[in-house]
Parts: structure tokens; C-alpha cells; sequence
């Protein structure tokens, strides 16, 4: 999505990760279509494959829901060489232990903006959106300090712009939401504003 696919990086690759949002099945398909030319093992998730993984023929594997479950059933099977066709569950994990990010895998310089997620889920069934399809009515959030951790860990890369608070609705349970706002407004004071935040949120 930042860059050039190379025929280079293709022949590279063992196998094929992809991950997509639905604005990007296009794309999608056609990079799928593309990797299939060169015989190579294609591993798909993200929100367009779960909710529309029987469209992509051409895909040999989907690790689909939520990656705190599934990624971890899929290396198992990819180390052990039974890999399956569908990885898919509708349990929804504790994202209090979900890891930091590595961001010295990101070019930064490729982003305008970093992004952190503080919780997933939202309470409301608005007609236009199927993030409670993927994530569910009951909003789960990080603790304050995994926060904190997350914003650090952004923080010394040296990056000092925009960070995107990529939550479904930052505010589906506002009591748990202003203890981890009243952290970051605090981080945000120490380090003398490094970033400029922005999230999405129901009116």
C-alpha cells in the first residue's frame, strides 16, 4: 500500500501474506492474481478476507477474525506442515495481552500518520458500518499503561507527527476511555506534545 511490489520481492518470498481493508479488494485481487503467476503459497487476512474470503479462488489460506487467536493456530500448523485451508474463530481475545507493535519493521518515512489501537468492539448497530460483525457490541480496551507502552515505543523512533487512534469508537465505554485519555493528556504533557492525535468516535 506505500510502495512498489517487485517482481524481485515476489521470487524472494517463501510465502505470501496479505492483509487487506474492503476499500482495497482491487487491489487485492490483483496482487492475489499476480503472486498465483509465480506459484507462490498466499496467506490472506485482515477485515476484507474475513468478511469476504470466499471471493479470492486463487488464496491457498485464510487467517481470518481477530489474530490474537488465529495467527497463533496458523504458525502452529505452518511449523508442524499441516496447514489448513480456513483459520477462523469467533472468540474474542483479551487484548490486555496483545504485544507492542515492532515499529523498526515500518519505513516510517512511507506514512503520514502511525497508528495505535486502544480498544475494539462498539456498543452500537449503526446500519452502514460491520464493525460489530468483526469485533462485537462490547467494547474491549487496553490497560492505561499498554497505552503509554505503545505511544512510547512510537515515541523512540523518532517519529513527531500524526498518530491515528485507529479504534472503532474511542468512546463505546466512556469510563474506561477517560482513564486511559487522562494517562496519554499526562504523556502527552512530559513530552511536550510529539504527536498530533486523532481517532473516530460515535456523535
Amino acid at each position: 500500500n506505500v510502495s512498489t511490489l517487485n517482481e524481485e520481492d515476489i521470487i524472494w518470498a517463501d510465502i505470501v501474506l496479505i492483509s487487506s481493508m474492503i476499500v482495497q479488494i482491487n487491489s487485492a485481487k490483483e496482487v492475489i492474481h499476480r503472486v498465483r503467476s509465480y506459484g507462490k503459497f498466499i496467506v490472506c487476512g485482515g477485515p476484507l478476507f474475513t468478511s469476504s474470503y470466499r471471493e479470492f479462488s486463487e488464496a491457498d489460506c485464510f487467517v481470518l477474525n481477530e489474530g490474537e487467536i488465529t495467527i497463533p493456530l496458523f504458525l502452529k500448523d505452518l511449523e508442524a506442515g499441516t496447514l489448513k485451508h480456513l483459520y477462523r474463530s469467533n472468540l474474542k481475545p483479551d487484548i490486555t495481552k496483545t504485544p507492542v507493535p515492532d515499529w523498526s519493521l515500518v519505513k516510517k518515512e512511507r506514512y503520514a500518520s502511525m497508528a495505535i489501537q486502544v480498544s475494539r468492539g462498539c456498543p452500537f448497530a449503526c446500519d452502514f458500518c460491520d464493525i460489530i460483525i468483526m469485533n462485537g457490541r462490547v467494547p474491549r480496551y487496553k490497560e492505561p499503561a499498554q497505552v503509554i507502552a505503545e505511544l512510547d515505543a512510537i515515541y523512540d523512533t523518532g517519529w513527531r507527527s500524526s498518530v491515528f487512534i485507529v479504534d472503532d469508537n474511542l468512546i463505546g465505554n466512556r469510563k474506561k476511555i477517560k482513564l486511559i485519555l487522562t494517562e496519554i493528556a499526562a504523556w502527552m504533557k512530559k513530552y511536550n506534545r510529539p504527536f498530533c492525535l486523532s481517532s473516530e468516535a460515535s456523535i
